[in-house]
């Protein structure tokens, strides 16, 4: 199964980030890109021997979940659901975050 190939080549960071997104946002887009490599240099990373490969992720979504709620608070609700996460080494996240009926009015502009 490809999902299953996919899931393999993930860090458990990013899995459990998966998840735990899916299952609180039943997002109908969910793209995470894992942008640690980029970061390696930074002073908190060189102090942790580079962290551990999964430290900073761009997370793109597009859920409903959204609706009535500011950026801040889609933020707020996406760090709290990370909590853990950013305990255990998770150190930044860039997001963007839409309802359906706003990525459809994005996509209606381009």
């Amino acid at each position: 199964m490809a999902s299953d190939t996919i899931l393999a080549s993930l860090g458990p960071v990013e899995i459990a980030m998966r998840e735990k997104l899916v299952t609180l946002l039943q997002p109908t887009k969910l793209i995470i890109t894992n942008e640690s490599q980029l970061h390696r240099h930074h002073a908190a990373m060189r102090s942790q021997g580079g962290g551990n490969g999964e430290t900073h992720f761009a997370v793109q979504v597009i859920s409903d979940a959204f609706k009535g709620k500011n950026t801040v608070q889609r933020h707020r609700l996406i760090y709290s659901a990370l909590s853990e996460e950013f305990s255990q080494g998770l150190h930044a996240l860039s997001l963007n975050t839409k309802t359906s009926e706003e990525a459809q009015r994005y996509q209606a502009e381009k």
